[in-house]
């Protein structure tokens, strides 16, 4: 074939920078989004975090008109943005800018107190232990040998987080170098040593171990102990599968009896090594706060999720007395700030209008709870707002709203529906709600089966397979009837 030219006319979709941007910033959840401004401001000097009390008071001040406004469309939005940039622009413009005022800060920060040999700093916190240099701790103060000791801190060496030895002995003899002269009556001893260091239960194999050497650590007059001691080592699953027929026959004891072993052994730690676990607690900040105005429920902005976003005027105003080539990439870097922050602001703009939709709709849940969710899908929301189904399934994702009844992520209020008697429909969520609640007032000795709940949901007009009540159950974590059942 002979190679020949032709033209083609098609069209295609092309997202600009900015609109990229707009929609990463809208995907992002608020911890994302404030890791990518702080890279951001990082990388531009034009652009700055503001811990300015005015400019927080700007901020809020612009959010209130918003919160007040559910119809508050995307040009809106946009209008503010031009008018944020329009600002920064008259300000760059004019030259009002009082180089003195950038550096007040920096130099009331520094005072004498620098050269002062009495000044206090303030007092940390030291680190607690973790597990290993607490058990290492209590081993090198101990009158054992060295060859023993070593022989300990190997076995602290293999205990997991949570205190227990999930290696096996024979295993672990068989991974040391022989010039140790290392054989399995040594490590028996060893962990004999280390299962009477503190915490008592440490260096259990198993938890029937771990809560033996804990029920052991005890006084030898506290009541039902031998009793315990042979419930923890002979019928621990018979425990867990509340078989309590089988429990006190085995033990030859009454209900009062096993009632107070079952308080005994519930009370102990199954994981003795979990107390010096370093993790840190992650907290939620929530995007959009409800309260109650009269008898309305109202969301606004949460001005603590809100980043304080501005122009470096210093630098804009060395922009301006520079125009030559070498300035081009620092007017780059200008226009980038300002639409990173007009995309901020546009962002939260779309996070609160979607709120504000999904408030409306679901008033009677901020009233009653739960119970009186409505179904909601995403469709009905975009329809309203006119805007993109997958537009607001970004807002709902990893975005939270505080309420009385609680803090909730967006998409916890969307949710399917189960169709009634009526020929009208039920929210899962409510379903959920009411499961929970027939449960929580069950009688512990004769607990609610699946098919149970499933006829008093029926009773009231909600139609439910047993099956469907098993799932949701799970989803909830709440066990069966079979592991529900008391005495």
């Amino acid at each position: 074939m002979r190679p020949t030219l032709q033209l083609k006319l098609s069209q295609h979709l092309t997202l600009t920078p900015q609109l990229q941007q707009s929609i990463r910033l809208l995907q992002l959840s608020t911890l994302e989004m404030n890791q990518e401004i702080e890279r951001m401001v990082q990388e531009n000097p034009l652009l700055e975090l503001d811990d300015n009390p005015e400019y927080q008071n700007f901020q809020a001040d612009h959010s209130s008109p918003l919160a007040e406004s559910e119809g508050a469309s995307e040009s809106q939005s946009e209008s503010q943005g031009d008018a944020i940039v329009a600002e920064y622009d008259a300000d760059t413009k004019t030259g009002s800018i009082d180089e003195s005022d950038w550096f007040e800060g920096e130099v009331s920060s520094r005072g004498t107190s620098d050269d002062d040999d009495d000044h206090e700093f303030p007092q940390q916190a030291a680190d607690s232990p973790n597990l290993r240099e607490h058990l290492n701790l209590q081993v090198n103060l101990s009158q054992i040998t060295e060859r023993d000791k070593g022989i300990v801190g190997l076995l602290i060496d293999s205990l997991n987080d949570d205190g227990y030895l999930t290696q096996d002995l024979e295993e672990l003899v068989s991974l040391l170098p022989s010039e140790l002269e290392i054989d399995l009556d040594d490590l028996h001893i060893a962990l004999e040593y280390l299962q009477h260091l503190d915490p008592p239960g440490i260096g259990a194999r198993n938890l029937s171990e771990c809560l033996a050497l804990q029920l052991r650590a005890l006084s030898n007059d506290t009541p039902y102990l031998d009793k315990a001691l042979l419930l923890v080592t002979s019928h621990l699953e018979s425990l867990a599968a509340r078989d309590f027929r089988l429990i006190k026959k085995s033990l030859h004891c009454d209900d009062d009896c096993l009632r107070s072993i079952q308080y005994l052994v519930t009370h102990l730690n199954p994981r003795p090594g979990s107390e010096f676990s370093t993790a840190v607690a992650r907290y939620i900040v929530a995007d959009v706060i409800v309260i109650k105005a009269g008898n309305a429920w109202v969301a606004h902005l949460n001005p603590e999720a809100m980043p304080r976003l501005g122009i470096n005027r210093y630098y804009a105003s060395i922009l301006k007395q520079n125009n030559d080539d070498s300035a081009q990439r620092l007017a780059s870097q200008l226009n980038e700030a300002k639409w990173l922050i007009k995309n901020v602001r546009q962002r939260f703009d779309t996070i609160l209008r979607v709120s504000c939709a999904i408030v409306e709709r679901q008033r009677q849940f901020f009233d009653h709870g739960a119970v009186a969710m409505r179904p909601l899908v995403l469709r009905e929301i975009a329809d309203e707002l006119e805007l993109h189904e997958s537009t607001v399934s970004r807002v709902t994702t990893q975005k939270f709203m505080r309420t009385p009844r609680g803090t909730f992520e967006l998409k916890y209020f969307f949710g399917s529906h189960v169709a009634t008697d009526t020929g009208g429909a039920c929210s899962a969520t409510a379903i959920r709600a009411l499961i929970k609640q027939f449960i929580s007032g069950e009688n512990i000795k004769k607990p609610l089966s699946d098919s149970q709940i499933s006829e008093i949901l029926g009773q009231q007009g909600i139609v439910v397979a047993r099956r469907t009540v098993a799932k949701y159950r799970e989803s909830m974590q709440i066990p069966p009837v079979s592991l529900r059942k008391s005495f």
